[in-house]
């Protein structure tokens, strides 16, 4: 038998495809941890985090307007489906993320639906998924965007604000992050 005979059976891998956008990313260098075009294998029991702060998050940004810890994703598989899923849960106490048209709160998650625009401040990351087989592994790619996604995918470009109300449900605060030690609780 050939080494080709013995070799085990290649599966392909679910892969996240994230197209990113922020109106200043040319100029401040936001992204600049984060390898474009790359494909990454990643575990499927990593939780995968989003945030500024490079010991917590696997993906970074530069901007101190970023919770230390924005947002997660996390893989599963549902109940009598042989596919996987992630869910993506705020981590950030300041900022609501938005999927699509949902607003989540601090530690607010639900399921990633196959394609779906996240949003929190002028971020804007459409995430697409593509199925595989693979249940011990999974994928990212980053791709970026020359300009608003929101405008380039026919996005509503945000919620209506009430005549006499506030515009998130989750906080009367201020919408930008703003630094907090854990040790505040």
């Amino acid at each position: 038998m050939t080494s080709f005979e013995d070799a085990d059976t290649e599966e392909t891998m679910t892969c996240l495809q994230i197209t990113v956008y922020h109106p200043g990313q040319l100029q401040s260098g936001i992204f600049q941890s984060i390898r474009f075009y790359n494909r990454e294998k990643l575990p499927s029991s990593e939780v995968v985090k989003f945030g500024r702060n490079s010991n917590i998050c696997h993906y970074t940004f530069q901007d101190k307007q970023v919770s230390r810890v924005q947002f997660s994703l996390q893989l599963f598989k549902k109940f009598d489906s042989s596919v996987l899923s992630f869910e993506i849960k705020n981590m950030s106490k300041k900022t609501s993320l938005l999927v699509d048209n949902k607003e989540l709160c601090y530690l607010n998650k639900i399921d990633l639906p196959y394609k779906c625009m996240v949003r929190f401040g002028e971020y804007q990351f459409l995430i697409e998924k593509e199925d595989g087989e693979s249940l011990e592994f999974f994928e990212t790619q980053f791709i970026l965007s020359p300009r608003s996604l929101l405008q380039e995918n026919n996005w509503p470009l945000q919620k209506p604000i009430p005549e006499y109300g506030i515009y998130s449900s989750c906080s009367t605060q201020n919408t930008s992050p703003t630094e907090m030690d854990e040790n505040e609780l």
